[in-house]
C-alpha cells in the first residue's frame, strides 16, 4: 500500500508540476495574442484646432455653425452629438502656419488599444487618463484614442437646436508619405479604403480610410508640394459635417445668420457628393457634405458603406 500511495503521489506531483509549467509557459503566449488583437475603432470622435481670436471663434462655431460652446479644461468644446465634438485651444500653435492640433478616434476598449500599440512599438505621447491617451502617427500628427461612452462630461449635454449638423463623418490633413501612413493606419489599425481620387483623372489627390469598424473615415490630402501658407494648410486640414439634405444647412446657416457669399455656395466634389465649404476665423475649413453620392464618383467607387445620421456608433 505504501508503495502504491508512493507512486500514486509522485504521479499527482509530476502531473501538478507539468500542469504548471505548462501555465507559465502559455502565459506570455496569451499575453501575447491578446495584444496582437486590436480593440474596435468605431469612428471619429473629435478634431482640434488652434485659433488666435477665442471671440471670433466663438462666433463662428457657436453661432454661424449653431453649436453649444463649453469649457472644459484648456480647450473649447463644442458638442455636434453625444459621441463627437469639436475642440478650440487658444494654446500657440507649433507652426504658425499650421492650426491643426489633433484628431481623435473612439474606441470601444482605450486601455486594450494602447497596450496593442505599445507592443507594436508605437511609443505613447499621452498616457491613458479619463479614457483617453495619445500618440503620433509616422508624420506627427496627434492622434487621441478614446474610450467610447466614457467621453468629457460636458459632451454629454444635448447639442444644440441651432446645430446645422448632427455627425462628423471625416477628417483630413496633409500627408507626404501615404505609404509611410499606411503602415500605421492600414496595417496596424486596420483602416479601409473608401474612396480615392483626384483634382483631375490622371493624379490621386485625395485617399479616404475609413475606420474599421464604422464608416467615419479619415482623408490623406496628397500632392500639398511646398505652398506651406496658413490659407493653403486650412483648405487641406479640414474636417466634414454629415448631411441628409443640403437644403437643411442652408436653411440652418440662415437662420444662424451666416455671413458671406460660402454660406450658400454648394457644389458637386469630384467624390459625386454635395459640398458646401466654410471657413473659420483661422482659415480651417469646415466641409459640409451629403452622406450619399448624387452621381457617380470620378477616378474610383466606393468600396464601403456611407454614413448616416441614424447609424449607432
Amino acid at each position: 500500500m505504501n508503495n502504491q500511495s508512493n507512486i500514486r503521489d509522485r504521479t499527482v506531483l509530476s502531473f501538478t508540476l507539468r500542469a504548471s509549467l505548462a501555465c507559465a509557459l502559455a502565459a506570455p503566449f496569451g499575453v501575447q495574442a491578446q495584444q496582437s488583437v486590436r480593440p474596435a475603432i468605431t469612428g471619429i470622435a473629435f478634431a482640434r484646432f488652434y485659433t488666435t481670436n477665442a471671440a471670433a471663434a466663438e462666433h463662428f462655431y457657436g453661432n454661424t455653425l449653431g453649436f453649444n460652446g463649453q469649457q472644459a479644461g484648456g480647450y473649447r468644446i463644442y458638442p455636434v452629438n453625444r459621441s463627437q465634438w469639436i475642440e478650440v485651444t487658444t494654446a500657440t500653435p507649433p507652426d504658425p502656419n499650421v492650426r491643426m492640433a489633433a484628431v481623435g478616434f473612439t474606441t470601444r476598449d482605450a486601455a486594450a488599444l494602447e497596450q496593442y500599440l505599445k507592443a507594436h512599438s508605437v511609443a505613447i505621447e499621452l498616457p491613458l487618463e479619463s479614457g483617453e491617451f495619445a500618440v503620433r502617427d509616422p508624420e506627427g500628427n496627434l492622434v487621441v484614442f478614446v474610450q467610447r461612452d466614457s467621453n468629457k462630461a460636458v459632451v454629454q449635454a444635448l447639442p444644440s437646436p441651432k446645430a446645422t449638423s448632427g455627425r462628423i463623418i471625416h477628417v483630413g490633413f496633409i500627408v507626404s508619405d501615404p505609404d509611410k501612413e499606411d503602415t500605421f493606419w492600414r496595417t496596424l489599425l486596420g483602416f479601409r479604403p473608401y474612396w480615392h481620387g483626384g483634382q483631375t483623372d490622371a493624379r490621386t489627390d485625395y485617399v479616404s480610410l475609413q475606420v474599421p469598424d464604422g464608416t467615419d473615415w479619415l482623408e490623406y490630402m496628397l500632392n500639398s508640394g511646398s505652398n506651406s501658407t496658413l490659407q493653403h494648410n486650412g483648405v487641406m486640414d479640414h474636417f466634414s459635417l454629415g448631411i441628409d439634405h443640403m437644403s437643411d444647412v442652408l436653411s440652418a446657416l440662415q437662420r444662424n445668420q451666416c455671413e458671406g457669399p460660402n454660406c450658400s455656395k454648394t457644389q458637386i466634389g469630384r467624390d459625386g457628393k454635395v459640398q458646401l465649404n466654410l471657413f473659420d476665423p483661422d482659415l480651417t475649413r469646415v466641409e459640409y457634405m451629403e452622406f450619399i453620392p448624387m452621381r457617380e464618383p470620378c477616378c474610383s467607387p466606393f468600396t464601403g458603406k456611407h454614413p448616416s445620421s441614424t447609424e449607432d456608433r
